[in-house]
Parts: structure tokens; sequence; C-alpha cells
């Protein structure tokens, strides 16, 4: 894994919306327990909640997850390319400074999109001022430990928010902190391609990914650990 300070991950979506969708397909096809998504939806559903802010919410996943629970969710991101193809309501907007009147939402989602902030605080900030009394905010990274199996290879070190800092840093705005953790063999990796969409995923250019599968001794299936937490918090 690359070293360093800690550093906000590239966004790169409109650029390179591939290295996201390859990220996607992989979970999809790989990978054995699913995404957050789903359960935060069920989470949500538990919790009463009617009106739902995802914030950072790319082509629309936990609001397609939302929509037949009877949960309103409105989206937003920085990224045209990747907002068009979520489904509507939509605001193209940014993390930091939310366009939205005060104790608007009942809950909002930050889902793998605060570690492309260099200061996630005022991200955090703002969703807790959009929130109603009582609102719920579930943020979601992945581990620094995360997929192991391919640290070497690793385009990205260390992030400015990961399942470590989340806690204290969703904690220092929000109160009764929940942590959901997952850590185990989540995904399965069949052969070399699989393999090679796993590293266009984390970054990595598609002709290096496609050499780097196709030297690396390995047997197949290839495991990947994937380890990671939702945070909870309310707003008092």
């Amino acid at each position: 894994m690359a070293e360093g300070p800690a550093q906000p991950y590239p966004f790169d979506y409109d650029s390179n919306p591939e290295r996201f969708r390859a990220a996607r397909r992989v979970v999809e096809r790989y990978g054995v327990a699913g995404d957050v998504h789903e359960p935060i939806a069920e989470r949500f559903l538990h919790e009463k909640i009617h009106l739902a802010l995802d914030i950072g919410c790319g082509e629309g996943r936990l609001l397609r997850a939302l929509r037949p629970l009877g949960i309103t969710g409105v989206g937003l991101d920085r990224s045209p390319v990747l907002l068009a193809h979520a489904p509507r309501p939509t605001v193209l907007g940014e993390a930091c400074s939310l366009p939205f009147a005060d104790s608007v939402f009942d809950a909002a989602a930050a889902v793998y999109m605060l570690y492309h902030l260099a200061d996630p605080l005022l991200a955090i900030r703002e969703a807790h001022r959009v929130l109603r009394r009582g609102g719920l905010l579930v943020a979601v990274a992945p581990s620094r430990f995360d997929s192991p199996e391919t640290a070497k290879w690793e385009q990205f070190g260390p992030s400015t928010f990961d399942a470590e800092l989340a806690p204290t840093l969703v904690g220092s705005i929000f109160s009764g902190i929940e942590v959901d953790k997952w850590d185990g063999p989540f995904i399965q990796l069949p052969d070399s391609d699989g393999l090679s969409q796993y590293l266009v995923g984390r970054g990595m250019s598609r002709e290096r990914a496609r050499l780097v599968s196709e030297s690396a001794a390995i047997h197949w299936p290839l495991s990947i650990t994937k380890r990671g937490a939702l945070v909870y918090g309310w707003k008092a």
C-alpha cells in the first residue's frame, strides 16, 4: 500500500466513471454478502424515516433501495456524469455546502464518499445542520486494513476518512454513536479477469491491472478480505 500522510481519494468520476462502475460490477458479480445499501434502507425503515438525503449518491444505489420501502430519497452529488443515472429527485451540489434549509431531513447517508474530502468534518457538520432534531446520519467507509491480499498493488495511501477514524469524527458532531463493522472474505475472484476488474476499481489503469493479474502467481479463486464499518449517529 502507498504510504504517506492522509489524503483525500481522487474524485475522478467525471473523467473516469469506469473506475466507479468496475468497482460496482465486482461487488455485484463476485460479492458473497451484498453491499451496505439494502441494510441501510432497512434500518431507515425500522427508524420510521420518511425523507432521507443521500449525500454523494453516485448513480443512486441507495435511492433505489429506499423507493420500494416507501421512503422518499433525495440524491446529491458533485458528479453530473454519475448523477445523470440516478433516480430523481437529485441535486448537483457539494457535500460541504448543502443547498438545503436547516432541519429538513429525517436521515442522511454518506456512503463511501467522505474519503474524497480534505476535511470530512465540514460535510458531517452540514449533514447535522439539514437534519431535524433526532435525525439519523449513517456514514460508511472501508477500513485502512481493507483488502490485504491486494495491498502491495494499492494505488491510494491513507485516506482522510476510514472505518478507524469514522466513529471519532462522526461522534464529534453527533451523539449515540453505533458502529457496525464487517470483516470477512466477502469477495471471491474466480480468475485473472476478476482480479483485473477489482484492481481497476481500486484505481489502477486497465492495462496495468491486466498485466498484474495475468503475471501474479495466484491460486484461484482468490478470496479478498473486506473490512469497514457503518457508523450511525443521532442529532441530539
